[in-house]
């Protein structure tokens, strides 16, 4: 018997001073206990960063660090960056401008 050959698992890699993040998913239960439905479900505004870019370039031509590293947990906002959707999972790029805070392990 042959083998299925596996799907190609593609890989995003921003550029500049973009960021790849994973949004976590939206609460279904409210603090007191209530279940959401979806019409009534926020949209996330964190998630854990899965990739980065290389940095931007600053006028002398050198690349300038980026203040967030792959594993971190990012608050961003609401309506900032662009939703993409790559082998079935959902992902949102940002600019590293887009990013209000860093949550604290």
């Amino acid at each position: 018997m042959a083998k299925k050959p596996e799907p190609a698992q593609l890989t995003l890699k921003p550029l500049d001073d973009r960021i790849v993040v994973e949004p976590t998913e939206a609460e279904e239960k409210t603090a007191g206990g209530i279940l959401l439905p979806d019409t009534a479900k926020q949209k996330p505004q964190q998630g854990k960063v899965v990739a980065v870019g290389p940095g931007k370039l600053n006028d002398d031509g050198n690349r300038l660090p980026l203040a967030v590293k792959v594993g971190d947990t990012v608050l961003y906002g609401k309506y900032s960056g662009s939703d993409v959707e790559v082998v079935g999972k959902d992902f949102k790029i940002l600019r590293e401008g887009d990013i209000l805070a860093k949550l604290a392990k």
